[in-house]
């Protein structure tokens, strides 16, 4: 699947807004890069980028992650 494939499976998961989406997959990001461990068998943040996990996980629906507008 295609990374704007999969954006668009994450942005369903947060009624379509954007905003929402990106801080949610900012927090991720931050978290992996922090240590957390990716959900997703076979990725790492040495060969994908932690936005990149981040949106997977929120697409796939390993995490749900509540921010406030």
């Amino acid at each position: 699947m295609r990374l704007e494939q999969i954006a668009a499976v994450a942005l369903e998961k947060y009624n379509f807004d954007r905003y929402l989406m990106s801080k949610a997959i900012g927090k991720r990001a931050k978290e992996l890069t922090n240590g957390a461990k990716p959900l997703i068998e076979d990725m790492n943040l040495k060969e994908h980028k932690a936005t990149d996990i981040a949106l997977m996980e929120i697409a796939q629906g390993k995490i749900e992650i509540i921010v406030e507008s």
